[in-house]
């Protein structure tokens, strides 16, 4: 798409698949910490639960959605501008969030099939999102 500013036409950049994502990410984050935090919950109440792993796993989530949180507002802004240097810094975040939803799908106390669920859709949308910042970032550099 062309757009004409100043008497010369410019090329729109920005990766419309990718501000899906990050919109979509958003609305599914707020559903993943909700049911992370009630299944952590859940599962202080069932099973024997180590106080130290109970604080580690929600001190962990809480982190996760800081990072969520910016990671997703640099990566929509960086788009938005069609400007490398806060995409990167999103790109950067992605892998910190992957490890942390890592760690929920396989090194948390307990694991039920629902992290599983849970924690795979998030990996697939974080992994997305990072090969379509990717794109976007050699798009907006040459």
């Amino acid at each position: 798409m062309a757009a004409v500013r100043r008497g010369r036409a410019t090329s729109v950049l920005s990766s419309v698949p990718l501000q899906i994502l990050f919109y979509l990410n958003v609305v599914y984050y707020i559903f993943y910490f909700l049911a992370t935090l009630m299944m952590i919950i859940y599962k202080s109440q069932v099973f024997t639960y180590p106080d130290d792993f109970l604080a580690l796993d929600l001190i962990l989530l809480f982190i996760m959605a800081v990072l969520e949180a910016v990671r997703l507002y640099f990566g929509t802004k960086g788009n938005l501008t069609e400007e490398e240097y806060p995409l990167g810094i999103s790109l950067v975040i992605t892998a910190g969030s992957i490890i942390l939803s890592i760690y929920f799908l396989v090194w948390q106390t307990y694991v039920l099939r629902a992290d599983v669920i849970i924690n795979v859709v998030l990996l697939v949308t974080c992994g997305l999102e990072a090969i379509l910042q990717v794109i976007a970032i050699a798009a907006f550099v040459s």
